[in-house]
């Protein structure tokens, strides 16, 4: 899950795994899987590298988890 800013400037956390697509309109529309969009302040790139790090997040908690044996 990551956090973004709608565009009245509330946070909303939302399921990665449930984007479809992130387009800059030049806003930053967000296309969910459901057919769901959602306007977010961070720009394209920003939301890719939130993606980016909490999929790194989740990897290496889970090789951490291997590792105890877990």
């Amino acid at each position: 899950m990551i956090n973004v800013t709608r565009m009245n400037g509330l946070m909303i956390t939302v399921n990665t795994d449930l984007i479809q697509s992130v387009e800059e309109t030049p806003d930053t529309l967000l296309t969910f899987t459901s057919g769901q969009k959602l306007l977010v302040k961070e720009s394209r790139q920003e939301v890719i590298e939130l993606i980016k790090s909490y999929k790194k997040e989740i990897m290496a908690a889970a090789f951490a988890d291997a590792e105890r044996g877990a």
